[in-house]
């Protein structure tokens, strides 16, 4: 694990329905204020197909790299729900029917209805822990660091709110957003000039067009309180002295 300033993590994104675009990733940015919330960090997101070496290869690389990992997807019943036997390639292990996700199988279907697809929703890796899954039954599991939950966006909120207790998070991290209706251009050399005085925050600059007037939000983000207003006082004045008057967003996680 990092250190308590910075625990981080990575969400992979599998399925090819949303590289092909036919399904709108809806998890991600839920899984990304989630996090921060706790304190930690998302390093990283990739959407990767339903190919076998593919996820092995991301799984193997993201757990190594990162405090903890979100797979979402691939975990129901048909053939192209790939991902619980690729996790368990990726820590070597076999891939079991559990005693318990059966049984929780068995109370969610009648028995005429469970049939061996719905079964194999039951599988995980060997060594794995359960994650709840309060809506359809079927349950997620812990691997080591690597979080695997399903990729339907009520039953993967479902999922990441029972696995909370699970993370250890680090300071959490807030921001304090100041925009204002002028260009990147104006503000870009004492924006770089403020980023080099204020180490411990992170200053990103994002332009917009509103009622046809071109604008930029500077989102300033510490976890450091102190830095973060000073950093974003430092903002607004170099704003002014552009000749354009900050609106300065209410600091938030």
């Amino acid at each position: 694990m990092s250190d308590s300033q910075s625990v981080t993590a990575c969400v992979l994104i599998i399925g090819n329905e949303v590289l092909s675009g036919r399904t709108r990733d809806a998890n991600l940015p839920f899984i990304a204020q989630g996090l921060n919330d706790m304190g930690v960090r998302l390093r990283e997101a990739r959407i990767i197909p339903d190919d076998a070496a593919v996820i092995v290869d991301a799984v193997n690389a993201c757990r190594t790299a990162f405090d903890y990992v979100i797979t979402t997807g691939g975990i129901g019943p048909t053939h192209d729900d790939i991902t619980s036997a690729c996790v368990a390639r990726a820590f070597g292990v076999a891939l079991v029917r559990d005693p318990d996700a059966e049984a929780r199988l068995r109370r969610q279907y009648r028995a005429d209805d469970l049939n061996e697809a719905r079964l194999k929703m039951a599988d995980v890796p060997e060594g794995a822990t359960l994650v709840d899954n309060p809506v359809s039954g079927a349950p997620g599991y812990r691997m080591g660091n690597v979080f695997v939950l399903a990729g339907v966006p009520a039953i993967m909120r479902a999922m990441f709110d029972g696995l909370r207790g699970q993370l250890r998070g680090g300071a959490p991290v807030r921001s304090r957003t100041v925009s204002a209706f002028t260009t990147e251009g104006a503000v870009a050399k004492p924006l770089a000039d403020v980023q080099d005085r204020f180490p411990a925050t992170e200053i990103g600059s994002y332009p917009f067009v509103r009622d046809g007037r071109f604008g930029v939000s500077l989102v300033i983000r510490s976890t450091d309180g102190e830095s973060l207003h000073a950093a974003a006082d430092a903002v607004s004045a170099l704003v002014r002295a552009a000749g354009a008057e900050p609106i300065v967003e209410d600091e938030s996680p």
